[in-house]
C-alpha cells in the first residue's frame, strides 16, 4: 500500500505554464518580471501597500527584525512553542527573546501573559499564528501603543486566514510569510515581508541584496546575507496564489472531514474549530494526546510510519532547545502549556493534493493506534 506523506502540494493549475514562460524569456533571477508582480499581489492580499519577497520564511523573519533596529541587548516577545526560526532572527542580532506560554485551547502564545513581561528592554512583540488559528490581535496592539512597542506578525502559516475579518499578514508594523510546500501558497522555498511603512519597505530590499549600496554597486555599509527570490519561484507563487480562496474551501472541508471522523475516538484533543474571532483554516489537523496518556507524540508518529502514513510531531520550545541551553539562556524557565504541545502534539496529513480515500486510512490508523495506548 502507498504511503501517505504529511503534505502533498497541488501543483496542477498555471504551474508550468508559468515556469515555461520564465525558462522561454531567460529571465530565471530575482531580476524577472514575475518577481514584482507576485510582490504586489501576495501584498494586496493581505492589504498591504509593500511586498518584499526573499529565499524562505526564516529569511522573512531576519530581515523583518533586523529592519525595525533590533540590536545587542533589546528584547523581543514571541511565543515559548513556536519553531526556532523566530527566535534565531532575534538571537543572531544579540537581542534577547522573552518568552510567553501557550493557551492550550488555540496553541497560540496566551495574550494575558505578555504584559507581565515587558521591561524597560523590550522593544518589539512577535505574534506568531499557529497551526490554523490567529493571535487574539486586538490585547496586543494595544499594548503596543501603550509602551511604544513594534508589532512583528509571523503570519507564515496563514495564508488567506483573517482576524475578525481582517487579512493575517496585515497586523503591526511589518508581517511575515513562508511559501515552504507545505503553506497554502507555496513555492518550494521562498518567503515575503509585507508592511505598510515605505521607508521599512526599502530597508527590507537592501537587506536581502547584500546591502549593496544606491549609488554605486558592490561596495557596502553594512552587513547582510543574500536572501533573494527567483523569477522561476514567483511564477509557481503567482498560479498557487491564483487559486488561494479554492484552496482555503478544500483545507476547511479536510479539517471538518477529520473533525467529524476522529472526535469519538478516546485520548485525543482536536483542534478547535472556531473562536469568536476566526474560524480554523487548518494549515494541518493538529491532534493533541490526552495527558493521561502515558504514549508521547513521537510513539505515535512512529506507530503511523508502521502504517504506511506521515505525521509530523509539533513544534519543539524554545526555551528547551539544545543550543539556547548552551549559550546559557533561559536557565531555569519553564512553560507547562508549551511544553505539554510539544509532547504531545502531532499532526497527521494534511496536503491539499490529500484525497479522501487517503484520510479514510489515516482515520482507520489513528483510532487503532489509539485503542492500543493505555
Amino acid at each position: 500500500m502507498d504511503f501517505i506523506p504529511v503534505n502533498e502540494p497541488l501543483l496542477d493549475g498555471n504551474e508550468k505554464k508559468y515556469l515555461c514562460e520564465c525558462i522561454d524569456s531567460g529571465w530565471i533571477s530575482s531580476e524577472g518580471p514575475f518577481v514584482k508582480e507576485f510582490e504586489q499581489k501576495m501584498s494586496s492580499t493581505v492589504g498591504r501597500k509593500y511586498g518584499i519577497s526573499v529565499s524562505n520564511g526564516t529569511a522573512a523573519l531576519e530581515v523583518a527584525v533586523q529592519a525595525l533596529g533590533i540590536e545587542a541587548g533589546d528584547e523581543v516577545i514571541m511565543p515559548a512553542f513556536t519553531i526556532i526560526s523566530c527566535a534565531m532572527a532575534v538571537t543572531k542580532l544579540g537581542a534577547i527573546p522573552v518568552l510567553v506560554d501557550s493557551d492550550l485551547r488555540t496553541w497560540n502564545m496566551n495574550v494575558e501573559e505578555i504584559e507581565n513581561r515587558i521591561t524597560d528592554k523590550t522593544k518589539a512583540i512577535m505574534i506568531v499564528h499557529l497551526y490554523g488559528l490567529p493571535v487574539e490581535v486586538d490585547p496586543i496592539i494595544k499594548l503596543a501603543q501603550k509602551y511604544n512597542l513594534k508589532i512583528i506578525e509571523d503570519a507564515a502559516e496563514m495564508h488567506g486566514q483573517t482576524y475578525h475579518g481582517k487579512p493575517c499578514g496585515s497586523f503591526g508594523d511589518i508581517s511575515t510569510f513562508s511559501f515552504y510546500p507545505n503553506k497554502h501558497v507555496t513555492t518550494g522555498e521562498g518567503g515575503m515581508v509585507v508592511t505598510d511603512d515605505e521607508e521599512l519597505a526599502e530597508r527590507c530590499r537592501l537587506l536581502r541584496n547584500l546591502c549593496f549600496r544606491k549609488d554605486v554597486r558592490y561596495v557596502h555599509d553594512e552587513i547582510s546575507d543574500n536572501y533573494r527570490f527567483t523569477n522561476l519561484q514567483a511564477a509557481v507563487g503567482l498560479a498557487q496564489l491564483e487559486r488561494l480562496e479554492e484552496f482555503i474551501k478544500r483545507k476547511r472541508a479536510m479539517g471538518r472531514y477529520y473533525t467529524e471522523k476522529l472526535q469519538g475516538i478516546d485520548g485525543l484533543l482536536l483542534p478547535v474549530e472556531k473562536t469568536d474571532y476566526a474560524d480554523n483554516i487548518y494549515w494541518v489537523y493538529g491532534l493533541v494526546l490526552d495527558k493521561h496518556r502515558k504514549a508521547d507524540n513521537r510513539e505515535v508518529q512512529k506507530s503511523l510510519a508502521e502504517a504506511g502514513i506521515g505525521a509530523r510531531t509539533f513544534f519543539w520550545c524554545i526555551h528547551e532547545q539544545p543550543v539556547y541551553k548552551k549559550a546559557g539562556l533561559f536557565q531555569g524557565e519553564a512553560y507547562p502549556n508549551a511544553e505539554y504541545l510539544a509532547r504531545k502534539g502531532l499532526y497527521i496529513p494534511s496536503g491539499l493534493a490529500l484525497t479522501e480515500e487517503q484520510m479514510e486510512r489515516v482515520v482507520d490508523q489513528v483510532g487503532r493506534i489509539m485503542s492500543k495506548i493505555s
